[in-house]
């Protein structure tokens, strides 16, 4: 029998976005929410599963602070992973490695698995998350623990004590194969995740939850990223009003201010 690892993120939302008066984001007025391609990987681990026979285990490291706000949307991400299917989760919350980046939070993951014994024979993520879409935190936990790494999986099949998944590159599709255990980031096309029951809800809160701190875990990288400015994109009209007798007129006077404005050229 083979467990599996699937990696949760709390993420910012982005449909919560907020922007302060002078054009910076608010990022303490955004709420968190499970990151959606996430919600694919936690899909693929219940079909998985079938195959393997184990359990799911999930890990949540916090990079979004402070913990004490962030508590209830946390607990939320994490409760809708174990809705859908993980039985076990484990957290990471800590204002010391907040912001958190990829470097941090890869290293907390495999400091993670190293204190809980966690030997998986997948380990299963989205291509990304929703907020900073670095696709680097999956890729790192592969180099640490030194296991295969497939990313942008649209389609696994397990056989023979080996991996085979197509890789979405674009323009073409890689076929791949790799030997168990291994590290999967897959893509918002490899399946349609499913919303969980009443019954799966109210029996996520009796499931394990193991919530850790910074000091318990060896091997974390502080973090190095710092903000020095996010700002929201303004779009501002410019409330040009074109007259003319005739539409020609209208439309030549359109044209020309266009070519002066460098959004068309003749």
């Amino acid at each position: 029998m083979g467990d599996i690892v699937v990696l949760v993120k709390a993420a910012l939302n982005p449909e919560t976005i907020r922007s302060k008066p002078d054009g910076t984001v608010d990022i303490d007025a955004m709420s968190l929410k499970i990151s959606d391609i996430d919600r694919n990987a936690v899909e693929e681990a219940n079909r998985l599963r079938g195959i393997l026979g184990g359990k799911i285990y999930s890990i949540t490291v916090l990079t979004w602070g402070p913990v004490a706000k962030r508590t209830k949307d946390l607990n939320m991400a994490v409760q809708e992973a174990l809705a859908k299917g993980v039985d076990e989760a484990f957290i990471l919350a800590d204002d010391s490695i907040i912001p958190g980046d990829p470097i941090t939070t890869a290293s907390a993951i495999v400091g993670i698995m190293k204190k809980e014994g966690l030997n998986p024979d997948l380990i299963l993520a989205g291509e990304a998350t929703i907020d900073g879409f670095t696709s680097q935190v999956a890729g790192r936990v592969a180099a640490k623990l030194g296991l295969p790494y497939i990313s942008f999986a649209r389609k696994i099949e397990l056989k023979d004590g080996k991996i085979v998944a197509e890789r979405d590159l674009e323009d073409y599709v890689e076929k791949v194969e790799a030997p168990l255990p291994a590290v999967v980031t897959v893509t918002r096309e490899i399946n349609q995740p499913r919303p969980p029951t009443l019954l799966q809800i109210r029996r996520a809160s009796r499931k394990p939850q193991k919530k850790l701190t910074a000091s318990e875990i060896e091997g974390i990288v502080p973090p190095k990223r710092v903000f020095e400015d996010l700002r929201v994109i303004a779009v501002k009209r410019k409330q040009i009003i074109i007259e003319g007798e005739t539409l020609e007129e209208i439309a030549d006077k359109l044209i020309d201010y266009l070519v002066k404005e460098g959004v068309i050229q003749l």
